[in-house]
């Protein structure tokens, strides 16, 4: 059995953001997982691969989710099928909170946790939150890994299945989270390998013990639309950025990567055959191969 690091709290206006270290020494890096989804997305088997390659790594729960601050039962629950018809027609979309909010809380992280400038890493959402850290604050970037992820144009849209498993309805016991993530990742994840069910469960089954928040996930994809397209933001974006992205994602076509990897000033692209809209964990080697080059050839240009 793999024991979870302490968990910690940094206060970030009237929120606390759960967070865990992992690694005494070693060169910062944060993690930024998908919506809705805890830090222990993060599989703690990942973690230490990216430990013994030389990180201090970084793991939070978003606002609204697991450990962190859930807004009140009161605040607004966004109507995703209304919102995503008035993102496509151009129109403004109101939400509690903005991307750009989630990435200050990982700024609030970084403060807490003593750490002045950190690589970061994000999948689906949690690269859009890196995107919006590059861009608003550059000065805590060292730089970033965007994986299976989009600059957020609206010609890069998912399949419909996978934002029907995305929708699937609220688990209401803890086997039944288990067997929800399951399901998911089985629909929207990588054709070319094997999904491992029972870590997956296992997953949605503490994840669920840990406090899932259907609200929160909910806000959470209100908070993408109404972020909108960073494309001429993203030009700005000053930070090394390695763009990884699987030819089989069915949430955001490979376009989207690619896309990314060309707007940024120093874009590194890695697309990789087969892979879905997960991390399998049969090409963990890869990715954390891939990041430490990427993190190296960051630091070793600012000397």
């Amino acid at each position: 059995m793999v024991t979870e690091p302490a968990v910690r709290y940094a206060k970030v206006g009237d929120l606390e953001i759960a967070y865990d270290v992992t690694g005494d020494r070693g060169t910062p890096l944060v993690l930024v997982m998908g919506i809705g989804a805890q830090r222990i997305f993060w599989d703690a088997g990942f973690v230490a691969l990216l430990v013994d390659a030389g990180f201090q790594v970084v793991r939070f729960d978003h606002r609204d989710i697991g450990q962190s601050t859930h807004l009140p039962r009161e605040a607004p629950v966004p109507q995703i099928m209304k919102l995503l018809a008035k993102r496509m027609a151009g129109l403004a979309i109101e939400a509690p909170y903005s991307l750009s909010d989630m990435a200050s809380d990982v700024v609030g992280v970084l403060d807490a946790a003593g750490i002045e400038r950190a690589h970061v890493v994000g999948a689906s959402l949690g690269g859009m939150v890196g995107q919006h850290l590059a861009i608003e604050h550059p000065a805590r970037v060292r730089s970033l890994t965007a994986i299976m992820t989009s600059p957020g144009a609206r010609r890069f849209l998912p399949e419909p299945y996978a934002l029907q498993a995305l929708l699937a309805p609220a688990p209401k016991t803890r086997e039944e989270a288990g067997r929800t993530v399951e399901r998911m990742f089985t629909a929207i994840g990588s054709p070319a390998w094997a999904t491992d069910g029972a870590r997956l469960r296992a997953i949605g089954e503490l994840a669920y013990e840990r406090g899932t928040s259907p609200r929160g996930f909910l806000r959470h994809f209100a908070a993408v639309l109404k972020s909108g397209d960073r494309s001429d933001r993203l030009t700005r974006v000053v930070a090394p950025t390695l763009v990884i992205h699987g030819s089989r994602d069915p949430m955001f076509p490979l376009a989207a990567g690619r896309a990314l990897s060309t707007l940024v000033q120093d874009g590194t692209w890695l697309p990789i055959a087969g892979m879905g809209h997960d991390l399998p964990h049969q090409i963990w080697p890869t990715f954390v191969g891939a990041i430490r080059r990427h993190a190296a050839r960051a630091d070793a240009a600012r000397v």
